[in-house]
């Protein structure tokens, strides 16, 4: 699009989010040196957004990072205190600089980046098992950065024999401690970082953050107090030297200072400075008007008993299926201007049905980077805006003897908001389109896509629109559940549009074809499809034998062979050629499966 040319419909609503976040104060409002309190929670209730969306691999990577970061703080502490003679203040004024570099690159470290999710879970916008998962994530990060840094320290060479001595000595010094003044040594430490996230949260420049960062970081070794990844660090030290077993480390030194730095930046900080602010303080977090929380037991049990999380804005939320047994059909969208025949789509296999509703969900999916001047809300400005790009989608819809919904979702992690909004309304199907500028393109989830894909909340149809005629359909079948589905929708597009429909089973050769041919003779019959041609190719080739057929077809309609498809289709790593070389439209059908309890609490695999 050339600089000339007018935004789109979808780039406004993109805009009207971003005015959201950074709205100018009113005209002759008096503009303070300072935030409030409020202000300050808002701004750290909007990071913690950005923290709780975030995917596994980047969480655990930028925590791994910071876990390098604090082996400078080791290494520094350490070379220091040999060079000066053990002089205490000498020695910790390098101490702060790895703690420097993560906060203010933005790298992930407990008890820093992990506690402005707490406020999100005071909140009840997102639950405690996404609260803990956020938290092993970085932490397994961290502990794993420190180790391999302290591998580095142990055998690179990197310490003098001076310098070595002395590291022996600071570490051996932390695990001869008590575990319950580890443990009030750690819970000041944490009061110091939390106080840090919180000051951090209200300065208005970097030099402001850095002066604080550094200040409060030098308190930790003037007051002899203990951070956990420094603990760990030193405790990975002193196991690599063949001085400290690895059980005894972590349950005598490093246990008691995270629990200690935990309690510490929880209670005394956070939880405390939670109640100070107003009730007003989520007036512009969730954008005006947004005030829902998550229920109790979905607070306690995440995605076990439904959402784990609040998206900004939700309209689908007032929506409630009061007939238990309508057919719903979801259709979630990115561009209300060009999916229509999406639509399309849908209203046509819900038109089959007794008592349809197809509800589409305008999806808008925000800026991975949010921004810590987050601005009073304009919730209706962007509501009004998608509802209005929505006016083409009720017309179509009116053209079918369906019921129409149509809402509009805000969020950071938009195919995940799929999944609970069909989970919620008790979804029968989804209807959604494949390609990379779709809601493809922001597959971001607070769990991984393979485990939130792994067990379906309804059926799934995955469109892949080249023309999107269904005049002739080639429908290939080695039997199971989503050959099942893909057998439904043809014969309503056989009813509905008039489609020849072809079946086709691959064999491995002339030995099997008479029994592929009674196997396809009986699934045919089976599934109400006895007017189909039926193709038995004995090339035991399955993607060559769907391509050479496809030629003949205006559609192929293919049900996941595998469990898993719809993941490996998200994260790209589905290498089944014949869907991205034929110039056919393709459909893709896939029908849920189970998956173990620890899996849907924690998205544990």
């Amino acid at each position: 699009m050339s600089d000339s040319d007018p935004p789109s419909d979808a780039d406004r609503v993109r805009e009207a989010v971003e005015r959201s976040r950074s709205g100018a104060p009113a005209a002759g409002a008096v503009v303070r040196d300072r935030f409030s309190a409020d202000e300050v929670f808002q701004r750290i209730v909007a990071a913690a957004d950005e923290e709780v969306t975030s995917g596994s691999r980047e969480l655990f990577f930028s925590a791994l990072a910071a876990g390098f970061a604090i082996t400078i703080t080791f290494l520094l502490y350490v070379s220091v205190t040999a060079t000066t003679g053990g002089d205490p203040v000498l020695s910790a004024l390098l101490y702060p600089l790895g703690f420097v570099y993560i906060i203010i690159g933005g790298y992930q470290l407990y008890t820093e980046n992990t506690l402005p999710p707490v406020a999100l879970a005071l909140e009840r916008l997102t639950s405690i098992p996404t609260l803990l998962r956020h938290w092993l994530i970085v932490l397994a990060g961290n502990f794993l950065g420190g180790a391999i840094g302290a591998a580095v320290l142990t055998w690179g060479g990197v310490f003098s024999p001076e310098a070595t001595a002395v590291a022996l000595e600071l570490s051996h010094k932390g695990v001869a401690t008590s575990g319950w003044s580890l443990f009030f040594k750690g819970a000041f430490a944490g009061l110091i970082v939390a106080g840090v996230v919180w000051i951090v949260y209200a300065s208005r420049d970097t030099i402001s953050r850095l002066v604080v960062v550094y200040l409060a970081f030098l308190a930790i070794p003037l007051g002899d107090l203990f951070h956990v990844v420094v603990s760990f660090t030193e405790m990975a030290f002193l196991v690599f030297a063949g001085e400290l077993a690895f059980l005894v480390g972590m349950v005598d030194f490093v246990v008691p200072v995270l629990l200690g730095n935990t309690i510490g930046g929880i209670v005394l900080v956070t939880v405390v400075n939670y109640f100070q602010t107003s009730e007003r303080r989520l007036e512009s977090v969730r954008l005006e008007g947004a005030d829902r929380q998550l229920s109790i037991r979905e607070w306690a049990l995440g995605s076990l008993a439904g959402r784990s999380y609040v998206p900004m804005i939700d309209t689908a939320e007032s929506i409630v299926a009061e007939d238990p047994d309508e057919y719903r059909v979801l259709v979630p969208i990115a561009n209300p201007r060009t999916e229509t025949r999406l639509v399309d789509l849908a209203c046509t296999l819900a038109s089959r049905k007794e008592s349809a509703t197809v509800h589409v969900v305008h999806i808008v999916q925000t800026p991975d980077q949010i921004s810590r001047e987050y601005g009073a809300g304009q919730r209706q400005r962007i509501v009004d805006e998608s509802d209005r790009l929505l006016n083409d989608v009720r017309e179509t819809v009116k053209g079918y003897d369906v019921g129409c919904e149509t809402s509009t979702v805000v969020s950071q992690r938009s195919f995940e908001e799929i999944f609970g909004i069909a989970d919620r309304e008790r979804s029968d199907l989804v209807v959604m389109e494949w390609g990379a500028n779709q809601l493809w393109g922001a597959a971001r989830a607070e769990r991984p896509i393979s485990e939130l894909t792994s067990r379906l909340p309804c059926d799934f149809l995955v469109l892949k629109n080249r023309g999107l005629d269904a005049s002739r359909i080639l429908l290939p079948t080695a039997g199971g559940p989503d050959s099942d589905l893909s057998a439904e929708v043809a014969r309503t597009l056989r009813s509905t549009v008039g489609s020849e429909l072809t079946l086709l089973h691959v064999v491995d050769g002339p030995d099997e074809r008479e029994v592929g041919e009674q196997f396809l003779t009986d699934w045919a019959a089976d599934h109400d499809l006895d007017d189909a041609a039926l193709v038995v190719d004995e090339s035991g080739d399955v993607e060559g034998a769907i391509a050479r057929e496809a030629a003949e077809h205006t559609m192929v309609l293919i049900g996941a062979t595998e469990r898993g498809l719809l993941s490996r289709l998200v994260s790209g790593s589905l290498h089944f050629s014949v869907l991205h070389d034929v110039d056919q439209t393709v459909l893709l059908a896939e029908r849920p499966s189970g998956r173990p309890l620890l899996t849907r609490l924690f998205g544990w695999r």
